[in-house]
């Protein structure tokens, strides 16, 4: 696994890494959705920080593993998205495919979002 998912807490924090192939991202979701089962966690948190580019499948990878880890009652946050990520998403219209799923600036806001929540409150089903 090339993206490292550390537990703090009840929460998951998986670093994506810039060099993540299509089948590391899809290994990445299996192990998040599997790992929530197993610690019982609250939330996770994917950071994007070192991510230059966020494609299509990446983009959408994203939401499936915010919709999946929802379904097991978990919530799910994007940090750091790089301002011309965000202005590049935006031109590509792939910031739609991330409709419904938090995104924050940082590991600290997301850590403060999930510890306000409510059971259930974050999911976007």
């Amino acid at each position: 696994m090339k993206s490292p998912i550390l537990k703090l807490g009840p929460y998951l924090i998986a670093s994506l890494q810039a060099e993540l192939t299509d089948t590391d991202m899809l290994d990445l979701q299996s192990t998040l959705v599997e790992q929530v089962g197993r610690f019982r966690s609250k939330g996770v948190i994917l950071d994007v920080t070192t991510l230059d580019v966020m494609d299509s499948f990446a983009t959408r990878t994203l939401r499936h593993i915010a919709q999946a880890v929802g379904l097991r009652g978990a919530a799910a946050v994007i940090v750091g998205i790089r301002p011309d990520v965000a202005f590049a998403m935006v031109q590509l219209g792939l910031d739609q495919r991330l409709s419904g799923v938090h995104t924050v600036l940082d590991l600290e806001e997301a850590i403060a979002l999930l510890d306000q929540q409510k059971p259930g409150a974050l999911r976007h089903d």
